[in-house]
């Protein structure tokens, strides 16, 4: 179905509740006639942060999508800019994530005792919660969290929580809010950390380096919508860099981590 014709991008938005936990404001709606589920944060429902000065919260979430979309990877669920109630604003498809009614098992991102880190997790750090009891940040060891978790270091993510990876009902595993993404300066804050240090698969990398080749033509183009001359160059600038140095990251600030963590 073509775009114009997708109610997606030309129904009309009803809201049917808000995400309270959410920085900004944050509205579920319903589009159409047939009642698809979707995200919508209106632009002017934004607080100004002094530290992205430039464009609009909405427009990096759209910038993110079409990074994800221009790489080959269904991380990021499709996100538009498009009018809504409130005006202007970022609607994305909504994901129907796992049913987690098993209190034994483990978000994608989760907190464990220390020294009890499951097979298949990997520990990021540890600290301690609300009652004083010591725990364990950990992740899931799946090459589907990796895949996003290296589209964080191109976006120069900013702000990935634990509950912005979500385990989809289909099988997929989809990252959510990118409102602080693709600034020109380093800014990386992930709770990602498990595989800092280690190389990056090849076939990711071949994504990446088609995807530099790509950056100053058409892709660019649809970023400029969004994002300023110098934060596009950045990111190419982060892509070559990961093809020169095909290596995760480590940590180099004093707060590498999103607070809260979840």
């Amino acid at each position: 179905m073509s775009a114009d014709g997708d109610p997606f991008h030309t129904g009309e938005l009803s809201v049917i509740g808000r995400i309270t936990t959410a920085s900004n404001l944050t509205l579920v709606c319903e589009v159409g006639d047939g009642g698809e589920r979707v995200v919508y944060k209106p632009v002017r429902g934004e607080r100004p942060l002094w530290d992205f000065p430039d464009g609009t919260l909405a427009g990096r979430e759209v910038a993110s999508y079409l990074v994800s979309r221009a790489l080959g990877w269904a991380v990021i669920p499709e996100t538009i800019l498009r009018d809504g109630p409130l005006g202007a604003g970022m609607v994305q498809r909504w994901i129907e994530s796992v049913d987690s009614a098993d209190p034994a098992r483990l978000d994608l991102v989760d907190l464990v005792p220390v020294g009890a880190v499951p097979d298949g997790f990997r520990e990021v750090l540890r600290a301690v919660d609300g009652s004083g009891a010591e725990v364990a940040l950990v992740h899931a060891d799946d090459p589907r969290l990796r895949r996003m978790a290296v589209l964080d270091v191109l976006l120069n993510n900013a702000d990935r929580k634990g509950g912005h990876a979500l385990e989809g009902a289909d099988g997929g595993v989809y990252g959510v809010d990118h409102g602080i993404c693709l600034h020109s300066e380093p800014k990386l804050r992930t709770v990602l950390w498990g595989w800092a240090g280690e190389p990056v698969a090849e076939e990711l990398l071949a994504d990446v380096a088609e995807f530099v080749k790509t950056l100053p033509g058409e892709v660019g183009d649809d970023l400029a919508e969004h994002l300023t001359d110098a934060e596009i160059e950045a990111l190419g600038r982060r892509g070559r860099r990961l093809l020169d140095d095909p290596v995760m990251p480590l940590p180099v600030s004093a707060r590498p981590i999103p607070w809260p963590a979840f």
